[in-house]
């Protein structure tokens, strides 16, 4: 991504209601995972470091950053070190080092999402998972895929055949951000038909909508872990290398 995306994201990502909310669900997925404070996590892809405090809340964190400006940013927030690397390669890590991978909306970056897949498998240890989330639907493209330099978008079915292909195991698949689903899908598709110029998302409403955003939004932390969501403008999946004795919804 351009650096003034970056610079965006940075400054938005601590009240932003898409980040908020997003953050409080992925907190609830991962408190699941029986994860100790022991247990090695490694984020790849942690772009200006929006999901660092969260997720060293769970265990020993380690970061991976392919952008140096966006690097430079996530470092400044001194929560652990970031590692230079990216997907398939260079990765900085040893094979079967880490309890659970986080991939937070980055696969879509990657040219080569296949061989990504392949590779973070061989970085989990004989019971670590991997959490991804991803863009769905591809007809909801717009001026926001293009200024984050996305190369697709998901259905669940089509993140399960990438996953099935890179010898991983599917615990949890299912869409999020549901509840405001109607509403982006039409914001979105209004826009395509008035072909309306327009760029990254992550402008913050007004304090308002903002906070009404983030309380709809975060309701979903409530349900993800029990029910299996059909249908959103994101995917999330759990995966691991073997399969599990007992599995999420």
């Amino acid at each position: 991504m351009e650096a003034n995306v970056f610079r965006e994201m940075a400054a938005v990502q601590g009240n932003h209601w898409w980040f908020v909310a997003r953050g409080r669900i992925l907190a609830t997925v991962i408190s699941r995972l029986s994860l100790s404070p022991e247990s090695k996590i490694l984020e790849i892809g942690c772009g200006t470091g929006g999901n660092l405090a969260m997720l060293s809340r769970f265990g020993q964190l380690s970061a991976m950053e392919y952008d140096e400006h966006a690097r430079e940013i996530a470092e400044a927030l001194d929560v652990c070190k970031i590692e230079a690397g990216g997907l398939p390669e260079p990765v900085p890590f040893d094979n079967g080092q880490f309890d659970l991978v986080c991939l937070l909306d980055v696969l879509e970056h990657i040219e080569n999402d296949d061989d990504a897949l392949v590779r973070i498998g061989q970085l989990l240890g004989p019971t670590g998972r991997l959490l991804i989330t991803v863009p769905a639907y591809s007809w909801l493209w717009s001026a926001h895929d293009e200024a984050h330099h996305h190369h697709r978008r998901y259905t669940a079915q089509l993140l399960r055949d990438k996953a099935q292909q890179a010898n991983l195991v599917v615990d949890k698949l299912c869409y999020f951000n549901t509840f405001l689903f109607p509403l982006i899908a039409l914001v979105r598709l209004i826009g395509k038909v008035s072909k309306k110029a327009g760029g990254s998302d992550a402008a913050i409403p007004s304090p308002l909508i903002n906070y009404l955003l983030k309380a709809i939004f975060s309701l979903e932390r409530y349900v993800i872990t029990r029910v299996r969501l059909p249908f959103g403008t994101s995917v999330m999946a759990v995966l691991s290398t073997k399969v599990p004795l007992s599995r999420a919804p």
